[in-house]
Protein backbone atom coordinates (compact mmCIF):
# COMPACT_ATOMS: atom_id res chain seq x y z
CA UNK A 1 0.00 0.00 0.00
CA UNK A 2 0.96 3.60 -1.23
CA UNK A 3 2.59 5.40 1.96
CA UNK A 4 0.37 7.85 2.17
CA UNK A 5 -2.70 6.10 1.37
CA UNK A 6 -1.82 4.01 4.20
CA UNK A 7 -1.07 6.83 6.33
CA UNK A 8 -4.30 8.46 5.79
CA UNK A 9 -5.85 5.60 6.29
CA UNK A 10 -4.53 5.15 9.87
CA UNK A 11 -5.76 8.82 10.53
CA UNK A 12 -9.14 8.58 9.27
CA UNK A 13 -9.71 5.35 11.94
CA UNK A 14 -7.57 6.31 14.63
CA UNK A 15 -9.51 9.54 14.65
CA UNK A 16 -13.33 8.10 14.42
CA UNK A 17 -12.44 5.19 16.92
CA UNK A 18 -11.05 8.02 19.50
CA UNK A 19 -14.02 9.64 19.01
CA UNK A 20 -16.33 6.50 19.51
CA UNK A 21 -14.57 4.29 21.84
CA UNK A 22 -12.40 3.74 24.64
CA UNK A 23 -9.94 0.95 22.52
CA UNK A 24 -8.34 -0.42 25.82
CA UNK A 25 -10.60 -0.49 28.18
CA UNK A 26 -12.25 -3.93 27.34
CA UNK A 27 -12.00 -6.53 29.97
CA UNK A 28 -10.21 -9.83 29.07
CA UNK A 29 -6.76 -11.02 28.04
CA UNK A 30 -4.02 -8.25 26.70
CA UNK A 31 -4.29 -7.98 22.77
CA UNK A 32 -0.92 -7.78 21.34
CA UNK A 33 -0.27 -7.72 17.15
CA UNK A 34 2.95 -8.97 16.08
CA UNK A 35 4.07 -9.68 12.70
CA UNK A 36 7.19 -11.18 10.65
CA UNK A 37 10.47 -9.50 12.17
CA UNK A 38 12.86 -11.13 14.20
CA UNK A 39 12.63 -9.26 16.69
CA UNK A 40 9.07 -9.56 17.14
CA UNK A 41 8.74 -13.46 15.77
CA UNK A 42 10.39 -14.10 19.37
CA UNK A 43 8.10 -13.75 21.58
CA UNK A 44 6.90 -17.33 19.93
CA UNK A 45 9.19 -18.90 22.16
CA UNK A 46 6.86 -17.33 25.14
CA UNK A 47 3.77 -18.35 23.84
CA UNK A 48 4.83 -22.05 22.72
CA UNK A 49 6.57 -22.32 26.09
CA UNK A 50 3.84 -21.36 28.56
CA UNK A 51 5.60 -18.08 29.74
CA UNK A 52 3.07 -16.12 30.33
CA UNK A 53 0.88 -18.18 31.97
CA UNK A 54 3.19 -18.85 34.32
CA UNK A 55 4.00 -15.51 35.39
CA UNK A 56 0.47 -14.93 35.63
CA UNK A 57 -0.61 -12.52 32.80
CA UNK A 58 -3.58 -13.37 30.13
CA UNK A 59 -2.29 -12.03 26.98
CA UNK A 60 -3.61 -13.11 23.29
CA UNK A 61 -1.16 -12.85 20.86
CA UNK A 62 -2.59 -11.77 17.04
CA UNK A 63 -0.71 -11.96 13.85
CA UNK A 64 -0.81 -9.40 11.19
CA UNK A 65 0.81 -8.57 8.39
CA UNK A 66 2.30 -5.48 9.52
CA UNK A 67 0.42 -2.81 8.09
CA UNK A 68 -2.26 -4.57 9.25
CA UNK A 69 -1.12 -4.51 12.54
CA UNK A 70 -1.29 -0.63 12.89
CA UNK A 71 -4.56 -0.86 11.35
CA UNK A 72 -5.96 -3.21 13.85
CA UNK A 73 -4.39 -0.65 16.62
CA UNK A 74 -6.22 2.05 15.34
CA UNK A 75 -9.35 1.03 15.22
CA UNK A 76 -8.90 -0.30 18.75
CA UNK A 77 -8.84 -3.85 17.96
CA UNK A 78 -5.71 -4.06 20.20
CA UNK A 79 -3.86 -3.11 23.64
CA UNK A 80 -0.13 -2.82 22.20
CA UNK A 81 1.05 -3.74 18.62
CA UNK A 82 5.18 -4.34 17.58
CA UNK A 83 6.28 -1.44 15.28
CA UNK A 84 9.16 0.34 14.18
CA UNK A 85 9.24 3.71 16.65
CA UNK A 86 8.42 6.11 13.60
CA UNK A 87 5.34 4.20 12.81
CA UNK A 88 4.26 4.46 16.65
CA UNK A 89 4.44 8.27 16.36
CA UNK A 90 2.50 7.62 12.94
CA UNK A 91 -0.14 6.26 15.00
CA UNK A 92 0.01 8.72 17.67
CA UNK A 93 -0.27 11.63 14.77
CA UNK A 94 -3.50 10.10 13.69
CA UNK A 95 -5.03 10.00 17.23
CA UNK A 96 -4.20 6.30 17.47
CA UNK A 97 -1.67 7.60 20.76
CA UNK A 98 0.80 4.80 22.38
CA UNK A 99 2.97 4.59 24.91
CA UNK A 100 6.53 2.95 23.90
CA UNK A 101 6.98 0.53 26.88
CA UNK A 102 9.75 -1.89 25.46
CA UNK A 103 12.56 -1.41 22.61
CA UNK A 104 13.13 -5.11 21.44
CA UNK A 105 15.91 -4.51 19.02
CA UNK A 106 17.20 -2.49 16.05
CA UNK A 107 17.58 -3.79 12.85
CA UNK A 108 21.43 -4.54 12.59
CA UNK A 109 21.57 -4.68 8.24
CA UNK A 110 18.80 -6.29 7.41
CA UNK A 111 17.62 -2.99 6.11
CA UNK A 112 19.55 -2.09 3.01
CA UNK A 113 20.69 0.00 0.14
CA UNK A 114 21.57 -2.72 -2.74
CA UNK A 115 22.96 -1.52 -5.56
CA UNK A 116 24.27 -3.40 -9.19
CA UNK A 117 27.64 -4.52 -10.23
CA UNK A 118 29.96 -2.06 -10.42
CA UNK A 119 28.69 0.58 -7.65
CA UNK A 120 30.86 0.13 -4.66
CA UNK A 121 29.49 3.01 -2.45
CA UNK A 122 26.72 5.51 -1.81
CA UNK A 123 28.93 8.12 -3.73
CA UNK A 124 28.57 5.70 -7.00
CA UNK A 125 25.09 6.55 -7.08
CA UNK A 126 25.74 10.20 -7.91
CA UNK A 127 23.35 11.17 -10.67
CA UNK A 128 21.46 7.93 -11.19
CA UNK A 129 17.74 6.67 -9.88
CA UNK A 130 17.50 4.85 -6.72
CA UNK A 131 13.71 2.78 -6.11
CA UNK A 132 12.02 2.87 -3.07
CA UNK A 133 8.86 2.99 -1.38
CA UNK A 134 9.10 7.02 -0.42
CA UNK A 135 8.61 7.66 3.31
CA UNK A 136 9.19 4.56 4.73
CA UNK A 137 12.33 3.65 6.68
CA UNK A 138 14.90 2.79 3.60
CA UNK A 139 13.88 6.27 2.66
CA UNK A 140 15.29 7.61 5.63
CA UNK A 141 18.37 5.02 5.66
CA UNK A 142 19.68 6.42 1.81
CA UNK A 143 19.15 10.14 3.25
CA UNK A 144 21.41 9.34 6.09
CA UNK A 145 23.71 7.33 4.10
CA UNK A 146 23.80 10.24 1.77
CA UNK A 147 24.40 12.65 4.37
CA UNK A 148 27.65 11.03 6.03
CA UNK A 149 29.27 10.29 2.23
CA UNK A 150 28.66 14.01 1.51
CA UNK A 151 25.56 14.11 -0.62
CA UNK A 152 22.48 14.89 -0.53
CA UNK A 153 18.87 14.00 -1.58
CA UNK A 154 19.14 15.80 -4.76
CA UNK A 155 22.58 14.06 -6.02
CA UNK A 156 20.34 11.04 -6.92
CA UNK A 157 16.75 10.66 -8.51
CA UNK A 158 14.17 8.74 -6.49
CA UNK A 159 11.69 6.26 -8.35
CA UNK A 160 9.09 5.35 -6.17
CA UNK A 161 7.63 1.46 -6.32
CA UNK A 162 6.13 -0.55 -3.49
CA UNK A 163 8.68 -2.20 -1.35
CA UNK A 164 7.57 -5.67 -3.07
CA UNK A 165 8.07 -4.70 -6.31
CA UNK A 166 11.84 -3.36 -5.79
CA UNK A 167 13.23 -6.52 -7.10
CA UNK A 168 11.79 -5.93 -10.14
CA UNK A 169 12.71 -2.48 -9.91
CA UNK A 170 16.60 -3.03 -9.46
CA UNK A 171 16.49 -5.49 -12.49
CA UNK A 172 14.85 -2.74 -14.91
CA UNK A 173 17.92 -1.19 -16.89
CA UNK A 174 17.44 2.55 -15.66
CA UNK A 175 17.72 1.77 -11.90
CA UNK A 176 20.82 1.94 -10.21
CA UNK A 177 19.61 0.48 -7.01
CA UNK A 178 17.08 -0.04 -3.95
CA UNK A 179 16.32 0.42 -0.77
CA UNK A 180 14.35 -2.87 0.77
CA UNK A 181 14.40 -5.01 3.89
CA UNK A 182 14.78 -8.32 3.92
CA UNK A 183 13.99 -10.69 2.52
CA UNK A 184 13.00 -8.20 -0.08
CA UNK A 185 16.18 -7.05 -0.55
CA UNK A 186 17.41 -10.84 -0.25
CA UNK A 187 15.23 -11.54 -3.61
CA UNK A 188 16.92 -8.67 -5.33
CA UNK A 189 20.32 -9.51 -5.10
CA UNK A 190 19.78 -13.25 -6.35
CA UNK A 191 17.18 -11.73 -9.15
CA UNK A 192 20.80 -9.16 -10.25
CA UNK A 193 23.83 -11.50 -10.11
CA UNK A 194 26.67 -9.53 -8.48
CA UNK A 195 23.99 -6.58 -6.94
CA UNK A 196 25.40 -5.52 -3.10
CA UNK A 197 24.74 -3.91 -0.17
CA UNK A 198 26.80 -0.85 -0.17
CA UNK A 199 24.94 0.82 3.19
CA UNK A 200 22.73 -0.84 5.46
CA UNK A 201 21.09 -0.53 9.02
CA UNK A 202 24.06 -1.92 10.58
CA UNK A 203 26.32 1.52 9.30
CA UNK A 204 23.67 3.56 11.42
CA UNK A 205 22.63 1.55 15.09
CA UNK A 206 19.50 2.66 16.20
CA UNK A 207 18.45 4.30 13.15
CA UNK A 208 15.43 1.98 13.30
CA UNK A 209 14.46 0.83 16.68
CA UNK A 210 11.43 -1.81 17.28
CA UNK A 211 9.04 -1.15 20.02
CA UNK A 212 6.11 -3.18 22.00
CA UNK A 213 3.59 0.68 21.96
CA UNK A 214 0.75 0.07 24.44
CA UNK A 215 -2.62 1.76 24.57
CA UNK A 216 -1.95 4.62 27.52
CA UNK A 217 -5.66 3.83 28.71
CA UNK A 218 -5.03 0.00 29.21
CA UNK A 219 -1.38 0.85 30.66
CA UNK A 220 -2.51 2.95 33.06
CA UNK A 221 -5.50 -0.08 33.77
CA UNK A 222 -2.98 -2.91 34.16
CA UNK A 223 0.44 -1.75 34.57
CA UNK A 224 1.34 -4.69 36.89
CA UNK A 225 0.22 -6.82 33.95
CA UNK A 226 2.76 -5.06 31.26
CA UNK A 227 5.56 -5.16 33.83
CA UNK A 228 4.52 -9.14 33.52
CA UNK A 229 4.77 -8.90 30.17
CA UNK A 230 8.42 -7.25 30.05
CA UNK A 231 9.81 -9.73 32.45
CA UNK A 232 8.84 -12.58 30.13
CA UNK A 233 10.51 -10.83 27.30
CA UNK A 234 13.54 -10.58 29.63
CA UNK A 235 13.42 -14.70 29.84
CA UNK A 236 12.89 -14.92 26.21
CA UNK A 237 16.05 -12.86 25.35
CA UNK A 238 17.83 -15.30 27.96
CA UNK A 239 16.76 -18.55 26.63
CA UNK A 240 18.07 -17.16 22.77
CA UNK A 241 21.12 -15.72 24.00
CA UNK A 242 22.03 -19.47 26.20
CA UNK A 243 24.30 -21.42 24.17
CA UNK A 244 21.56 -24.49 25.27
CA UNK A 245 18.54 -23.15 24.52
CA UNK A 246 19.64 -20.84 21.41
CA UNK A 247 18.55 -23.78 18.64
CA UNK A 248 15.43 -24.36 20.35
CA UNK A 249 14.44 -21.39 20.63
CA UNK A 250 15.70 -20.39 16.56
CA UNK A 251 13.34 -23.91 15.76
CA UNK A 252 10.31 -22.27 17.30
CA UNK A 253 10.95 -18.96 15.87
CA UNK A 254 11.65 -20.53 12.19
CA UNK A 255 8.89 -22.28 11.89
CA UNK A 256 6.11 -19.22 12.86
CA UNK A 257 7.67 -17.80 9.56
CA UNK A 258 7.79 -21.06 7.62
CA UNK A 259 11.66 -21.14 7.16
CA UNK A 260 13.82 -23.22 8.36
CA UNK A 261 16.64 -22.55 11.23
CA UNK A 262 19.47 -22.53 8.65
CA UNK A 263 17.61 -20.21 6.17
CA UNK A 264 16.26 -17.98 9.33
CA UNK A 265 19.84 -17.49 10.36
CA UNK A 266 20.88 -14.32 8.29
CA UNK A 267 17.79 -12.59 8.98
CA UNK A 268 18.31 -13.14 12.78
CA UNK A 269 21.83 -12.00 12.14
CA UNK A 270 20.44 -8.80 10.65
CA UNK A 271 18.33 -8.19 14.06
CA UNK A 272 20.22 -6.24 16.78
CA UNK A 273 17.92 -7.96 19.58
CA UNK A 274 18.83 -6.19 22.91
CA UNK A 275 19.89 -7.62 26.38
CA UNK A 276 18.11 -6.20 29.44
CA UNK A 277 21.23 -4.16 30.00
CA UNK A 278 21.20 -2.37 26.59
CA UNK A 279 16.85 -1.94 26.77
CA UNK A 280 18.13 0.44 29.72
CA UNK A 281 20.86 2.45 28.01
CA UNK A 282 18.52 3.24 25.10
CA UNK A 283 15.82 4.54 27.38
CA UNK A 284 18.73 7.34 28.65
CA UNK A 285 16.98 10.77 27.16
CA UNK A 286 20.31 11.49 24.97
CA UNK A 287 20.20 12.79 21.50
CA UNK A 288 21.06 10.92 18.35
CA UNK A 289 20.60 7.21 17.18
CA UNK A 290 21.81 5.55 20.29
CA UNK A 291 18.56 6.65 22.24
CA UNK A 292 15.09 5.87 21.68
CA UNK A 293 14.50 9.19 22.29
CA UNK A 294 17.07 10.76 20.20
CA UNK A 295 16.05 8.37 17.18
CA UNK A 296 12.24 9.32 17.81
CA UNK A 297 13.10 13.03 17.46
CA UNK A 298 14.74 12.44 13.97
CA UNK A 299 12.79 10.11 12.75
CA UNK A 300 9.66 12.64 13.77
CA UNK A 301 11.33 15.29 11.61
CA UNK A 302 11.51 13.25 8.59
CA UNK A 303 7.88 12.46 8.56
CA UNK A 304 7.25 15.71 8.72
CA UNK A 305 9.23 17.17 6.58
CA UNK A 306 7.80 14.36 3.91
CA UNK A 307 4.62 15.02 4.68
CA UNK A 308 3.79 11.33 6.58
CA UNK A 309 1.93 13.92 9.06
CA UNK A 310 1.81 17.32 9.42
CA UNK A 311 2.62 18.07 13.19
CA UNK A 312 5.64 17.09 15.31
CA UNK A 313 4.31 14.23 17.99
CA UNK A 314 5.68 14.78 21.37
CA UNK A 315 8.24 12.15 21.83
CA UNK A 316 8.54 12.35 25.48
CA UNK A 317 4.84 11.89 25.64
CA UNK A 318 5.22 8.53 23.77
CA UNK A 319 7.97 6.98 25.53
CA UNK A 320 7.29 5.27 28.86
CA UNK A 321 10.63 4.42 30.42
CA UNK A 322 9.77 3.49 33.88
CA UNK A 323 8.14 -0.05 33.67
CA UNK A 324 12.15 -1.17 32.56
CA UNK A 325 14.17 0.92 34.90
CA UNK A 326 13.58 -1.07 38.08
CA UNK A 327 14.49 -4.34 36.34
Amino acid sequence: MDIKLRTAKILLTGLLLALLISPASAAGPLKIGYSDWPGWVAWQVAIEKGWFKEAGVEVKFEWFDYSASMDAFAAGKLDAVNVTNGDALVLGASGAKSSIILVTDYSNGNDMIVAKPGIASLKGLKGKKVGLEFGLVEHLLLLNGLQKSGMKESDVTLVKAPTNELPQVLASPDVAAIGAWQPVSGTAMKQVPGAKAIYTSADEPGLIYDVLAVNPVNLAAHRSDWIKVIKVWLRVISYLNDPKTRNDAITIMSARVGLTPAAYLPLLAGTRILTQDEIKKVFVKTEGFRSIYGSSRIVDSFNVKYDIYKTAQDVDKAIDPSLTAGM
